[in-house]
């Protein structure tokens, strides 16, 4: 295995003592007093007392519902997604087994209508020229300088893709389009291939690069380069196919969505506000939730012995709620949403074909014990928590079970989000350029104290 030069001290004790006498001047300074953000009232992480966000945008693109208005007052209910105007639910039940539909939300959330079939068709056919990757990219950038966590190989190669862009700095709508599409349908391979850079180099594993398929859906490009072997089940490109649809947008004041508008309000390049949003989503408050999600079931799994018990289900919750285990952070990772209440659709949908590929991989008593988990939870987390609205499970709840069922290594997770998300990425920022909005610049306001300068002579 090649080794690599790291930015850490290392041993050197002198470089660590200087270190430590920085880290010790940083942590005698920065403390805001709480009750400072109370006396202002400020929105912190946007949003009111209540939960909900505070407005600072307008968008045709997606609008994420979890509440019904009855006579001026915000009731509950199941929630819903739509992508320009249509129900996300609506375009996953129509799919049946006649084809695949990523390439289909592609098309609605970039040109804000469904497609007619003859321009499906010839949107599937330049997708599938675009998938492919000129071998010097792959040589000089993807191979180069492997990193075990995925999303910082991505974001360091649509960087890298500026340098092969002869007009990369143009931001003008055509120019815009271009990239966007290019990005979208070159980052499931460029995903991979630095899955699979990361297993060879640092992993000591035999590397096999695979060309995408201009003849199969995206899915099923994802599922041929990545596995050893090139093969899948219709109902493995179906789920995952269906996972990609799911993640595709979910509103412009989603952390990573509305870092896109932030960054490209800015007038900079396409390529640097991906890699801003691949950097947001990244985090394990965001798109790094699923990641998370999934080690917490697999300490559950190790911990509860009988699957089937409710009573010992209960008990490693509430020692989780507690922070006695697991993490020690107190969460129930995959419960819970900034706007749903009743449910999430996305996790309505994704749980039944996560129930139907259970069952196709004899994993049904795994199952079993998500749905436990998910109907306990409900009720143990408002019995035990200060919480303003109905407890859901969201989308990150069964993804990262579904990916495990599909063979997806964990490392690829949360780069399976980010191939799913840069078309509604794309979207708005589009809609950001067309629309021709100011710089984002919200207000921070000052609550230190103003001190006279002192000569260096003076300073103690």
């Amino acid at each position: 295995m090649e080794e690599f030069m790291t930015f850490d001290f290392g041993d050197d004790e002198d470089i660590k003592s200087k270190f430590d006498v920085l880290e010790e001047e940083l942590n005698k300074n920065g403390h805001i007093d709480p009750n400072l953000y109370l006396e202002y009232d400020v929105k912190r992480g946007l949003r009111d007392s209540n939960g909900k966000g505070v407005l600072t945008g307008l968008t045709e693109i997606s609008d994420v519902c979890g509440y019904s208005v009855e006579g001026g007052r915000l009731i509950p209910s199941d929630g819903r997604l739509y992508y320009q105007g249509i129900n996300v639910a609506d375009i996953v039940n129509d799919l049946g087994d006649r084809r695949y539909g990523f390439e289909e939300t592609i098309y609605l959330l970039l040109f804000g209508k469904l497609p007619t079939r003859t321009q499906l068709e010839n949107f599937i056919s330049l997708t599938g020229e675009l998938m492919s990757l000129d071998a010097r990219f792959v040589r000089d950038v993807v191979m180069k300088a492997s990193n075990a966590n995925i999303m910082n190989s991505m974001q360091r190669c649509v960087l890298s893709l500026f340098t092969y862009d002869n007009a990369a700095d143009d931001v003008t709508v055509h120019n815009v389009l271009r990239q966007s599409l290019e990005i979208i349908c070159k980052l499931p391979v460029i995903s991979v291939y630095s899955y699979h850079a990361y297993r060879h180099f640092r992993q000591g594993e035999s590397l096999l690069i695979r060309n995408p398929h201009k003849g199969l859906s995206m899915a099923e490009n994802i599922l041929r380069i990545l596995r050893p072997n090139g093969k899948y089940t219709e109902l493995e490109a179906k789920v995952l196919d269906i996972a990609l649809i799911l993640h595709a947008e979910h509103g412009g004041g989603n952390n990573s969505t509305f870092t896109n508008h932030v960054v490209t309000s800015s007038g900079t390049d396409t390529y640097s506000a991906v890699a801003a949003s691949i950097g947001s989503l990244k985090g394990p408050r965001h798109g790094g939730a699923n990641l998370k999600a999934q080690n917490m079931f697999d300490n559950i799994k190790e911990n509860v012995s009988n699957w089937n018990d409710e009573v010992e289900i209960t008990r490693y919750l509430g020692k989780i709620l507690d922070k006695e285990v697991f993490d020690k952070k107190g969460l129930i990772y995959g419960m819970g949403h900034a706007v749903y209440t009743l449910s999430d659709p996305r996790e309505v949908i994704l749980k039944k074909f996560a129930q139907e590929l259970a069952a196709e991989k004899g994993r049904e008593d795994e199952f079993a014990l998500y749905d436990n988990i998910e109907r306990i939870a409900k009720e143990l987390i408002p019995s035990r928590r200060k919480v303003f609205k109905d407890v859901c499970a969201n989308v990150d709840f069964y993804s990262g079970f579904v990916y495990s069922m599909l063979g997806i290594p964990q490392e690829m997770f949360t780069p399976l989000f980010a191939i799913a998300r840069v078309p509604g990425w794309s979207a708005h920022r589009l809609e950001e350029i067309r629309n021709d909005g100011k710089i984002i610049r919200p207000a921070y306001k000052y609550v230190g104290e103003h001190v006279p300068y002192v000569q260096i002579k003076d300073r103690k």
